[in-house]
């Protein structure tokens, strides 16, 4: 009588899921797409983009400085993209509006990754049999291997002074698309970078009285970029890059792989230096004297009275308002992205509530891998900014491809092993 097989591991319902539709989910999507990995992309498509950003606003970053990463190149680049849709592109003197770069998403997408899955994940463990994703419907599905490319949208950063204040007071630029609600209301921003000038802006746009607070001493906006204007020496002691100026924003932008094998703490300090708070030149003359500046002052304390916000100064002086928004950026903790399991989360935790990943994007769990923000420190400012996609997304896709590949073989050698055995314990009985 023959012997039951080997107990075999249950089936993958997909090879590779993506965790997030942004421009690294998107680019790392177009990349697979390109080769026989099956995989599977869950998330709304550029939910950050189209839903938690100014409507108005331009990004901060250069048209060439702001493509999403195909395996065809320049064909699916902003620029493309721009000349078959008749809108008005330059590498660098014209600013990208959100409603261009969101158009070009709409493109890219249709383009390379149509069979898109919006549905949002909401919970992500592992077992003996690989990784298991709950949708937000319900739905579970198992998948051999998991990227992450969730953005920051769950890292929006309140001080723990505004977060004393009611929501109807107090807010981050991040829960705001539109402002009309504000409307002669009186308002402070407090902040001192893109996020924090663009909704001033959109503030001052929407009829409201607005003041932009910030512990900062000014108020820092990008040159306008014209390398064309420097002269030659300039462009060898100061040349531009795609976030910053000079040599070292330079290298950091062009050899994120020298990055990621610097020392932790020289990593961090390149990682801070390059992610103080400016916002775009095309904003200067639209802020610059036209909103009110409270420089220099951090704030002390905050509190509600009488229906108002009333924020206590490092000066002592008070301010007091009908709704203050908190334009203070992101930090990654991992304690704030709710669909990962206990389990997980406590696996793949290192520094604070920060990750570390591999020079492949691995984290300390096999077969997880983290894009984006979240792999910014270990392999620099790039992974925060749009073009760290044409770095990531490829080599991402190359080791999924090959990890995939050896799996399909070891499991063809486990079947043929077992088939094989199966045959000679048929003979023998």
């Amino acid at each position: 009588m023959s012997q039951p097989q080997a107990r075999r591991a249950k089936p993958q319902d997909c090879e590779v899921a993506i965790i997030g539709t942004g421009p690294y989910g998107l680019s790392l999507a177009a990349h697979l797409a390109a080769t026989n990995v099956r995989f599977r992309i869950f998330g709304q498509p550029m939910a950050l983009w189209r839903q938690h950003m100014p409507k108005s606003m331009m990004l901060k970053s250069n048209g060439y400085a702001s493509n999403l990463s195909a395996p065809d190149g320049r064909a699916s680049s902003l620029k493309a993209f721009c000349r078959l849709s008749g809108r008005a592109y330059s590498d660098l003197n014209v600013p990208v509006s959100l409603d261009t770069f969101l158009a070009y998403a709409d493109w890219f997408r249709q383009r390379h990754v149509p069979d898109l899955d919006e549905r949002m994940v909401a919970g992500l463990d592992r077992d003996e049999h690989g990784y298991l994703l709950t949708l937000e419907d319900g739905t579970r599905l198992r998948a051999a291997q998991v990227v992450m490319a969730v953005g920051v949208t769950a890292f929006a950063h309140m001080p723990a002074a505004l977060a004393a204040l009611p929501a109807h007071l107090a807010s981050h630029t991040f829960d705001h698309r539109t402002v009309d609600q504000f409307k002669g209301k009186d308002t402070v921003v407090v902040g001192a970078g893109a996020s924090a000038v663009n909704l001033a802006y959109e503030l001052l746009e929407a009829g409201a009285a607005v003041t932009l607070l910030a512990r900062g001493p000014c108020i820092s906006y990008q040159g306008l970029p014209n390398p064309k204007a420097l002269s030659p020496f300039e462009l060898l002691t100061n040349p531009p890059a795609p976030f910053g100026q000079g040599w070292k924003s330079l290298l950091v932008a062009r050899l994120p792989q020298i990055f990621y094998r610097l020392p932790r703490h020289l990593r961090s300090r390149a990682i801070r230096s390059h992610m103080h708070p400016a916002a775009g030149w095309f904003m200067r003359e639209k802020v610059m004297g036209q909103v009110p500046e409270l420089l220099g002052q951090p704030i002390a304390q905050a509190w509600e009275d009488g229906g108002k916000a009333h924020i206590a100064l490092g000066n002592g002086r008070e301010v007091v308002c009908d709704h203050v928004f908190a334009g203070t950026g992101y930090r990654m903790d991992l304690n704030r992205l709710g669909f990962l399991s206990a389990r997980v989360r406590q696996a793949i935790a290192r520094t604070g509530c920060t990750l570390n990943v591999s020079a492949r994007f691995e984290t300390d769990l096999e077969g997880l891998y983290a894009l984006g923000p979240l792999a910014m420190e270990n392999f620099g400012p790039l992974l925060r900014f749009v073009c760290g996609a044409a770095f990531a997304a490829p080599r991402l896709a190359r080791v999924l491809k090959r990890r995939v590949l050896l799996a399909r073989i070891e499991a063809r050698l486990r079947d043929m092993a077992s088939s094989l055995a199966q045959r000679l314990q048929d003979a023998l009985a």
